[in-house]
């Protein structure tokens, strides 16, 4: 956000009117919000967003355990759907060159498709 308020401000102001959107029709509390910000900062790798989500989150009564089981969750979950997409957008490439690669090199274990 920092390049786009520098390089094109008239996008980056529609963002605050975003936020305030987001504060006057919220439908869950506070420290949920901050969680659930909490979990996305994580998983986008915003270090801005960790620390203002992390101090959002005590400020409305969040524990250092709370937000550390919501970082190992973030974690867990990141790991599982990274290794999906993974799976799915590679497995195929992977396993052609695998499977290549074993026909030049007998030493290779047979790989197979689960």
């Amino acid at each position: 956000m920092r390049l786009l308020a520098e390089w094109f401000p008239e996008f980056a102001q529609k963002f605050d009117k975003v936020d305030s959107l987001y504060s006057e029709k919220r439908m869950i509390d506070e420290i949920t919000y901050q969680f659930i910000c909490f979990a996305l900062s994580i998983k986008n790798r915003s270090k801005p967003c960790l620390l203002k989500h992390s101090q959002g989150a005590m400020k409305a009564g969040a524990t250092l355990q709370e937000l550390a089981y919501i970082m190992a969750l973030a974690f867990r979950e990141s790991a599982g759907g990274d290794d999906c997409w993974t799976h799915d957008a590679l497995g195929n490439v992977l396993l052609s060159f695998w499977q290549a690669l074993s026909q030049s090199y007998t030493a290779l274990p047979e790989v197979t498709q689960t």
